[in-house]
């Protein structure tokens, strides 16, 4: 793993693991709230008790993210062997190091406090203040540079591209939590890979299976000024965004991200299309209908029963899909097409509000 992320990876760990020995040779292993800070990875404690022995003794401090357990018949029909974790993770390797100076423990307790309680309610934390000067000269801070720093991430690559596109294909199928978001990382991974069917694109985009906190500015941007967001805040957008139960969206060669689409779903009944846009210049490409196809297949919508709709001008995106217009409103002057899909076991009715889906795309 590249540095950068290997970094990123430790700054956003709910908590890291520290391995070190006492002057005895005693093993010691903790798992402690540790926070990036500069060129160290620091924790607190109470200046007494085990703490304490490690101070100057060389550790190791390490953090993971499980990305996705890969069952051996997705491999091998036969073989136990093949089944296998994929992952990401980072050790850093160094020497405790006890900080004294006030204002870099005061930075530590912010920075854990940004990361834990990040809505705020308290006083910024600053080493003179008088709500803080003290405890913060009382507290015990231990760091650890990251100066040796490896970052591993176990993803698929040791696979040939024909296994890494069948792995693909058999998450998207599975679709347990966190499959999505997975399927884009072992195929950023494995570039040279087959692109599976149901990511399937116009030329020069990449269709993206969970989008998430890092795609919401952009996503936001391309929903501003709509005519369903209008009068709506860019936070409160950006909120909705990320409350999905699908999100996924469309970068070009640049990474640009050009197109999103988004569902609010029960999983079994329900599931509402919201946000379809594509960007002005990627509209008439086949890009909505690509979009639209992975969002109806995810797995957290292809299971509903009936899924919902509105739009004033993109009824001919929809219908191919199986969408049929129900009802005709007019709000604001303006024809408004309430559409349904039904499929297997649906009613062909929903007493629940329908969505909005974009103009254009």
């Amino acid at each position: 793993m590249d540095r950068a992320s290997a970094v990123a990876l430790l700054a956003r760990a709910p908590v890291v693991h520290l391995g070190a020995t006492t002057p005895d040779g005693e093993p010691v292993l903790r798992v402690v709230h540790g926070v990036v800070v500069g060129d160290h990875v620091l924790f607190h404690g109470a200046p007494v008790g085990e703490k304490m022995d490690v101070i100057g003794r060389r550790a190791v401090v390490s953090a993971e993210e499980i990305v996705a357990s890969i069952p051996s018949y997705f491999v091998d029909p036969e073989r136990a062997c093949p089944a296998t974790t994929l992952y990401r993770s980072v050790q850093v390797h160094g020497t405790i190091e006890r900080i004294e100076a006030p204002h870099l423990k005061a930075a530590m307790l912010a920075a854990l406090m940004e990361k834990h309680q990040p809505e705020g309610g308290y006083v910024p934390i600053d080493a003179e203040h008088p709500l803080y000067k003290k405890a913060i000269a009382g507290v015990l801070v231990l760091g650890v540079s990251l100066e040796r720093l490896d970052g591993k991430s176990k993803l698929g690559q040791n696979r040939t591209p024909a296994e890494v596109g069948r792995i693909l294909e058999l998450l998207w199928a599975r679709g347990a939590p966190g499959d999505a978001a997975a399927i884009d990382l072992v195929r950023a991974a494995s570039p040279s890979a087959a692109v599976p069917s149901f990511l399937e694109a116009p030329a020069d985009t990449t269709l993206v299976c969970a989008m998430g906190e890092a795609d919401a500015d952009e996503a936001t941007a391309l929903l501003v000024g709509t005519y369903w967001c209008e009068g709506t805040p860019p936070d409160r957008i950006r909120k909705s965004l990320l409350g999905s139960s699908a999100w996924v969206g469309a970068r070009d060669r640049t990474g640009t991200l050009v197109g999103t689409a988004r569902a609010i779903a029960d999983g079994a009944r329900r599931a509402w299309i919201y946000d379809v846009i594509v960007a002005n210049a990627w509209r008439g490409r086949g890009l909505g209908r690509a979009l639209m196809r992975l969002l109806l297949d995810h797995p957290a919508v292809r299971g509903a029963e009936t899924v919902l709709l509105r739009t004033r001008d993109a009824m001919k995106l929809y219908e191919p899909f199986g969408f049929r217009t129900r009802h005709v409103h007019r709000t604001d002057g303006q024809e408004v097409h309430e559409m349904i899909l039904g499929r297997t076991g649906a009613s062909g009715e929903a007493a629940c509000p329908l969505a909005s889906a974009g103009k254009g795309t």
